[in-house]
């Protein structure tokens, strides 16, 4: 198993736009790809209150790179995400970390 970590950096006051594409958009096209979700976080204390951050669980680099491109490549997402960012754009920067579990790592 490989965990992905990713941060999204909003732009000022869309966080909350987000959050809405996230719960009301993007986890069901996470479904419809088979991509599983950890977890997801906004920031309560730390550099930026304006960033979500979440993980996501792949069995391989492989699998990720299968269910991510056809995730992003989803003609309706495409558009979703599109129409979500039509008023103005939501997300400024994203980082993306590919985690490998320690052997003495709880989550393996």
């Amino acid at each position: 198993m490989i965990v992905e970590l990713r941060i999204y950096h909003c732009a000022p006051a869309r966080l909350p736009a987000l959050l809405d594409r996230f719960a009301n958009t993007t986890l069901d096209f996470f479904d419809k790809h088979g991509i599983r979700q950890i977890g997801f976080w906004t920031t309560l204390i730390g550099p930026s209150n304006h960033t979500l951050t979440y993980m996501l669980q792949w069995e391989s680099l492989a699998e990720r790179e299968q269910k991510w491109n056809a995730f992003q490549a989803d003609p309706e997402w495409i558009a979703k995400r599109s129409a979500s960012e039509a008023e103005r754009p939501i997300v400024e920067r994203i980082e993306s970390h590919i985690l490998t579990p320690t052997a003495f790592s709880a989550l393996r």
